[in-house]
């Protein structure tokens, strides 16, 4: 679990301007720093970063938070990984890692696994003897030059102790050795683990080496994998990374489209001919978590390059239980004459591959064609094995609310019932996937499992707005759909949609001017607020001692209300340039007295409709509604007059 601590120490150590600009444009204005928003298309600049509150917003699209928000945002992440993003960045070791660690250092590990890259770089350019020439030859075999070799940092690993003597000349011990997987214990002594092969290096998103590849070249061996990779360790997790994926991303998120591919080859021939939003899975299936992973750069369309043979067409049919678990279209594409990508581009060139890629089909259609093609479906004993054939590809979609239109299409093929079909997909068995376990069913929304209570609001940071949450830009215009505990955007009054706006202009002036508003605590203290959080955020920044930065006043409100970041960074009043300062407090704090105090006259109205005439209550509720409703006149008169000018 990551704690507060930890999470206030990533804060701190971000520098929220810089990570913004990576991706967008910026441009100083005064304290905020302004730019076109990354998550809509705009021409003019509405997106905002304001380094000392440490939020931000876009008034194109109302989405606004801290910088937890919008990296999760930006690389499409649940709130607790944005915050281990982060902290990666940042080189900060969260207390979840240390906890859990039994062993070296993560950073450690990393710096031993960049050493053996340069190694076996190395090694591959000039080393010499058999080994290295014939790795040299295969690479050569495939079409990479010296160029092609340096670019992806290739290598050859002669293996007899040498890379152990070179990791100890530099520092490392042989338990950083083993714990990165680069060297396994025989006898009481370290090893190399990877010997007469020749070396892929992985990386992470950041271009940082985490892991290896090997292919062992020579003449067959009895006993001897072909392919060995980088077991699971503390740096790399072979089911959450994917082959090229930090030189893919960029050409992903332009294009739409990512390119997976079966092996270490294939991708880098597709990028050295110009395809370069291609990966490829490392020593595993393809995995749900590959597919989030390439959804960080929103990608519409995923197309499986899988090889011609029979590998390929289970490779394809292992992806289809993620049909129903992306936004993304799962498309497929299989190569003429069994070619895999490398053999193909070498023979066709990428001018060939490009309509073929172009012309990629829905992954279900190829899987139908495939599995149904060549039989004889003329007897019914042949077509219940083809029933049952399918449905076994089918039944990770069981619970899919797709099921029932693969179901009717299988009907009809078969010429079967489609109540017959869908039982069949029902009660096969779910495939194993490499050791991924299918998804246990949930229950009926809302409802914890075994109890008929309903479900606990998810947290903020979790990445699920609260059931009586209302967004800030359903004040304004018309909103998606709320849940039955939120109010309806349309059912909300002009005045209540002003009051709220006028709320969270004074909450967005007191985080960047608190010890401005103390001034104002009196009057700050008789309003009568719309919403209880609101109330509850101001008196948390303004509790705060005099000298308090505004992070650290913003940090004191989000500790009471969570979804503070949001609420606070859609301010727009403290913006403005035709007023001074002070001019603009004065009129936040007249406006939200102004939205106050018709709030309270409403509320007198409502109190004294019915009641008895003599009173003594009612007649100190029409003596307050008098009141009230002179200073109403009151600010009227000042907030029309700075709005005039």
């Amino acid at each position: 679990m990551i704690t507060d601590e930890d999470k206030e120490r990533v804060r701190q150590a971000t520098d929220f301007v810089q990570l913004v600009a990576e991706t967008v444009e910026l441009r100083q204005r005064g304290q905020e720093f302004w730019g076109c928003c990354p998550f809509h298309g705009e021409k003019s600049p509405s997106f905002k970063v304001n380094p000392a509150t440490g939020l931000w917003h876009c008034f194109g699209c109302g989405d606004g938070g801290d910088v937890f928000s919008y990296v999760q945002r930006r690389e499409n992440l649940e709130f607790p990984d944005a915050i281990r993003y982060l902290a990666d960045r940042a080189g900060i070791e969260l207390s979840e890692e240390r906890s859990g660690r039994r062993g070296p250092r993560k950073s450690r590990l990393m710096e031993a696994l960049e050493e053996a890259e340069a190694y076996y770089h190395t090694m591959l350019m000039r080393g010499r003897g058999a080994g290295p020439d014939e790795a040299r030859r295969y690479f050569a075999g495939r079409g990479f030059g010296s160029d092609v070799c340096r670019r992806w940092g290739l290598g050859f690993a002669p293996g007899h102790g040498q890379l152990v003597a070179h990791l100890r000349s530099k520092g490392f011990t042989p338990a950083e050795m083993v714990a990165a997987d680069l060297a396994q214990e025989r006898s009481g002594r370290p090893v190399d683990r990877f010997f007469d092969r020749v070396m892929f290096p992985i990386h992470d998103e950041r271009g940082r080496t985490i892991a290896f590849g090997g292919r062992v070249i020579g003449a067959k061996r009895e006993g001897v994998a072909k392919y060995v990779n980088t077991r699971d360790t503390a740096a790399f997790n072979k089911g959450k990374h994917l082959f090229a994926y930090d030189r893919a991303k960029e050409t992903m998120a332009a294009t739409g489209e990512a390119i997976v591919c079966e092996g270490y080859t294939d991708v880098i021939a597709m990028h050295e001919a110009g395809l370069t939003n291609a990966v490829a899975a490392l020593g595993t299936a393809f995995r749900l978590d590959h597919v989030r992973l390439m959804e960080r750069q929103r990608v519409s369309r995923i197309v499986c390059l899988f090889d011609g043979d029979a590998a390929g067409q289970r490779a394809a049919e292992r992806a289809v239980r993620y049909i129903d678990k992306t936004s993304a279209a799962l498309m497929c594409v299989v190569l003429p004459d069994g070619q895999d990508p490398m053999e193909f581009l070498a023979e066709h060139g990428p001018a060939a591959l490009r309509p073929i890629l172009d012309a990629a089909r829905p992954l279900m259609d190829f899987v139908f064609e495939k599995r149904l093609a060549g039989l004889d479906l003329s007897a019914p004993g042949r077509r219940v094995r083809a029933l049952e054939d399918m449905a076994g590809v089918l039944a990770p979609l069981k619970h899919s609310v797709l099921l029932d239109e693969y179901a009717t299409r299988l009907a009809d093929t078969l010429g079967m019932d489609v109540g017959d079909t869908k039982r069949a997909i029902r009660e096969a068995r779910v495939p194993d996937a490499e050791g991924e376990r299918p998804p246990a069913r949930r229950a009926p929304s809302g409802t914890p499992k075994g109890t008929g209570a309903p479900a606990p609001a998810p947290s903020w940071e979790d990445g699920a707005v609260p059931d009586d949450y209302v967004p800030a830009e359903a004040y304004e215009a018309p909103a998606a759909p709320v849940t039955a505990a939120a109010p309806a955007p349309r059912a909300l009054s002009a005045d209540e949609r002003m009051q709220v706006a006028a709320e969270r202009e004074l909450l967005s002036a007191i985080a960047q001017r608190p010890d401005d508003l103390r001034a104002y605590g009196e009057r700050i203290a008789g309003l009568s607020w719309s919403d209880g959080r609101h109330e509850a955020m101001a008196w948390a920044m303004l509790s705060t001692p005099a000298g308090t930065s505004p992070s650290e006043v913003v940090a004191a409100a989000t500790a009471v209300v969570p979804e503070a970041p949001r609420i606070l960074s859609g301010g727009r009043v403290m913006g403005e340039r035709e007023l001074t300062d002070d001019e603009k407090l004065d009129f936040i704090v007249d406006n939200a007295e102004l939205c106050s105090c018709r709030r309270r006259v409403r509320q007198i109205r409502a109190a004294l409709s019915g009641a008895p005439a003599s009173d003594d209550a009612s007649e100190r509720l029409f003596e307050e509604a008098t009141a009230l409703q002179r200073r109403v006149n009151e600010l009227v008169r000042k907030v029309s007059s700075v709005s005039e000018e």
